[in-house]
Parts: C-alpha cells; structure tokens; sequence
C-alpha cells in the first residue's frame, strides 16, 4: 500500500510537471466578479458546459448585481433568465433559497467551509471545493468532475470510479497547497483540448509519452 502511494506520488509528479508545461497559466473557465457569482455559477454549471454558463451570466450578473437582488428576484423570471441550463428549474430554485439563506444566516457573505457550504442548496463536495480552493484559496479537498475522474483512471492516479474515493486517492499523493486547485483545473483543461471523452488515439495525447 505505502509503495503503492509512493509510485502514485512520483507519478503525480511527472503529470505535474508536463501539464504545467502546457498550462503555465491557469484558472477556472467561469466568470464571476465576486464569491457570490462564483457560487451561482457552480451551480449552473452541473451538466452543463462552462461556455453555455458563460453566456448566461454574461447577462445574468448584469441584471442581478447584488445579493439583495437575488433575495428580491422572481422564480418564474429567474429561471427565464437561466433557461439554457439543463435543470433550469431546480438550480433557479437552489439559487434563490441560497441567496436568502445566505443573507439570514452568514450574514450575506458565502460562508468559508465545508460544513456550512454543503448546508446551502445544490451544493454537493464538488462545488464546495470550487468554492473554497477558487475563491478562498482553502484547500479542503480537490474537485473531480468528469474530466478528472476519467483521466484521474487513464493516467493510473486512481482505480475507483467513485468521485469521493478518487478525491481520496488525489489527497494522498498531492502535496496540500496550491496544487489542490490548479491540478484539477489543468486536469480538466487537457481533457478539453487534448483527451476528450470520445474514442480518440490517446498516442497522440502529450501525456501518453509518459507511459511508454
């Protein structure tokens, strides 16, 4: 076990260091000026593409400023306004409750930690992470979304398919720290631009070489 951690740790390492190569430069696709519209956009993007977020927004933080105009907006209108989101309905709902509870409970201001994050509506580990690591700089844990979960198996840093064990097995062999954050973010932006779900010929995948 313990020299199975020590291989993984070392084969980190080497990912690491290539995809820091591609990436220099990261962060996350999302736009948001503040904590708040971080939030509102992690929970827009649950299967949904970044890029469709984006757009939304775009025009969405325009007309909703501040939190009080969240507590004050109309259900029917915002899900209008979130329409292009796959359960628009539900994440209108979530996003709403999450403004008032937010306002009375933590004082309008996001709460900072696990515990309280998973208290708020459609908010699951994975977004509480993009929460603390993007913007808090906490690193509590890692995010595995789809893209890190199966490159996390492609690339031997995990044997599991459970998104909770794979962030235990990235938490042991990831020194804690910036790289909680920026691992996962080059993770899923390779699998964007390089190793797409779709059936491809990962030789020419820039991090194959690492398996030859």
């Amino acid at each position: 076990m313990k020299e199975d951690i020590e291989k993984k740790k070392k084969l980190f390492q080497e990912i690491n260091k290539e995809l820091k190569k591609l990436y220099p430069k990261i962060k996350i696709a999302l736009n948001f000026s503040n904590i708040w519209e971080l939030l509102v956009a992690a929970i827009l993007s649950a299967q949904t593409t970044d890029k469709k977020v984006n757009e939304i927004t775009d025009k969405l933080f325009k007309k909703y400023k501040t939190l009080e105009d969240y507590v004050k907006a109309d259900l029917k209108e915002f899900e209008n306004n979130i329409r292009g989101v796959n359960y628009y309905k539900n994440k209108a709902k979530f996003i709403l409750e999450n403004a008032k509870i937010i306002k009375e409970k933590f004082n309008g201001k996001v709460p900072n930690n696990m515990q309280d994050l998973l208290t708020l509506k459609g908010v699951a580990r994975k977004t509480a992470n993009v929460i603390l690591s993007v913007g808090f700089n906490i690193f509590e844990g890692i995010v595995v979304d789809t893209h890190v979960k199966r490159l996390s198996q492609i690339l031997k840093l995990s044997n599991h398919k459970d998104p909770n064990k794979i962030e235990k097995d990235l938490m042991l062999i990831i020194p804690k720290g910036p790289d909680w954050r920026d691992f996962p973010l080059r993770l899923i932006q390779y699998g964007r631009d390089y190793c797409k779900a779709k059936r491809h010929n990962h030789n020419l995948c820039p991090l194959t070489k690492l398996f030859k």
